[in-house]
């Protein structure tokens, strides 16, 4: 079958399907030359990494998986190693995904999954191997010639990274394509900066005709003034805010897998006053005093809610962490706010508090716990993260939710009461999840 240039406009579908026979219309749908945008294919040169820093509905996962599809079709890999963020990311995206290499192959060339072994095995006798980056451990040892890591952005342990690269030593050119949308993370700081590196950068917008009719223009409208939607939808990888109380280094620096057993836990919750489309967050950030006298946040719930919903997920949280109380802003929704809780829970305990400082004042000893690094964030928090180190309070005027949702939680466990030893605190005890 020969095709002209794969961008030019002349090749049309229909000419295609009158011009071939039916078994080459069959493999229309997986010419990926054809169907590809010029930056979806592999750039030229001498490379290592190739490292796609787009934002959400780009194309990423297509592209990786046709990368990861064409080098084992062409012979130039025999094991390749597929790392995502977790295994259900691995699973779920790149190999049953939409988008994924089950759904790129065609019938002569799909590979055979086999999940109790983690393996794909094509007709060639190639095998590709998944991994978790949540398990750094499982790349020491394997070898490979080729790799497609997902949201690299996202991993936890920069040693996964270490240990893939240090596996890639079969064939002639180890290679390795990295999809993910951008954070500023030092590893993909150091990535970019790489000379053995080639970046390609994209946009949602890049991808419109083949998202639903009228996305791009609705995240756009809702977004595309935002820190959040340079980042999610632009692609861009953005510093700290010149101004901002929070640093991403400090994150980074305090961050822990697990928490330890917790003094006194509390969940504090910033509702929004409507939830449709355009609606403010409702932030629910859960965090607690370990034993060891650190200061630990457990969990982020924030997003868009009904009230009904967002209630519900603060009470789900309040019980399953043991809570002490349930910390509500009520600026907006007043007694209502308190109420809607103890519908789903008469029994809960809530403590109303009101904004009477501006949002600066009430930040600045929460971020000061930060600065002298007795704050761990368990896990990544994200989007918690970015808009702490995104949020300039001398000239941004939103209203953060998540961030004000952590301060008000922080404000309860640590500023207005300071940590007593732990000796000298009576001993709490706890019943039916309560605490007395």
């Amino acid at each position: 079958m020969m095709l002209s240039s794969p961008s030019s406009p002349a090749l049309r579908v229909a000419d295609l399907r009158r011009e071939f026979t039916p078994a080459e219309r069959a493999r229309i749908p997986h010419l990926w030359r054809f169907w590809a945008r010029p930056d979806q294919l592999p750039p030229t040169g001498d490379w290592r990494t190739w490292l796609i820093l787009a934002g959400r509905g780009w194309g990423k996962s297509r592209t990786g998986a046709e990368w990861v599809r064409a080098i084992v079709a062409s012979g130039k890999a025999r094991r390749v190693a597929l790392v995502a963020r977790t295994a259900a990311d691995v699973r779920d995206v790149l190999i049953e995904g939409e988008s994924g290499i089950l759904a790129c192959c065609p019938d002569s060339e799909r590979p055979v999954w086999e999940p109790s072994k983690r393996r794909l095995t094509w007709p060639s006798g190639a095998i590709a191997t998944t991994y978790s980056a949540e398990e750094p451990d499982q790349l020491r040892g394997p070898q490979h010639d080729a790799a497609w890591c997902d949201e690299l952005a996202a991993w936890r342990y920069p040693d996964a990274w270490d240990q893939l690269q240090m596996g890639l030593r079969l064939g002639s050119d180890p290679r390795v394509c990295v999809t993910t949308t951008p954070r500023p993370t030092p590893l993909v700081r150091a990535l970019a900066a790489s000379a053995t590196t080639a970046i390609t950068r994209g946009r949602t917008a890049d991808n419109a005709s083949n998202l639903a009719p009228g996305v791009v223009a609705a995240l756009t409208a809702r977004y595309g003034s935002t820190r959040l939607g340079r980042q999610e939808l632009d692609g861009e990888i953005l510093d700290d805010a010149p101004g901002a109380l929070w640093r991403l280094a400090q994150f980074d620096a305090g961050r822990v897998d697990a928490a330890p057993a917790m003094r006194r836990v509390v969940v504090a919750v910033d509702p929004a006053v409507t939830a449709h489309e355009g609606s403010d967050e409702t932030g629910i950030i859960v965090a607690g005093i370990g034993l060891d006298g650190r200061v630990y946040v457990l969990e982020d719930l924030s997003g868009t809610y009904p009230a009904e919903q967002w209630a519900r997920r603060a009470v789900e949280a309040y019980r399953r962490h043991k809570a002490d109380r349930i910390v509500a802003e009520v600026n907006n929704g007043g007694d209502l706010v308190a109420s809607v809780l103890r519908t789903v829970d008469p029994a809960c305990h809530v403590v109303s508090v009101r904004a009477s400082r501006g949002k600066a004042l009430r930040a600045e000893p929460v971020a000061a716990l930060y600065e002298q690094g007795r704050v761990s964030h368990v896990g990544l928090l994200a989007r918690l993260e970015d808009q702490c180190a995104g949020w300039d309070p001398a000239t941004d005027a939103s209203s953060p939710d998540r961030l004000d949702a952590l301060v008000w939680a922080l404000t309860d466990l640590v500023v207005d009461r300071p940590i007593a030893p732990l000796q000298a605190r009576p001993m709490l005890v706890r019943s039916q999840g309560r605490a007395w």
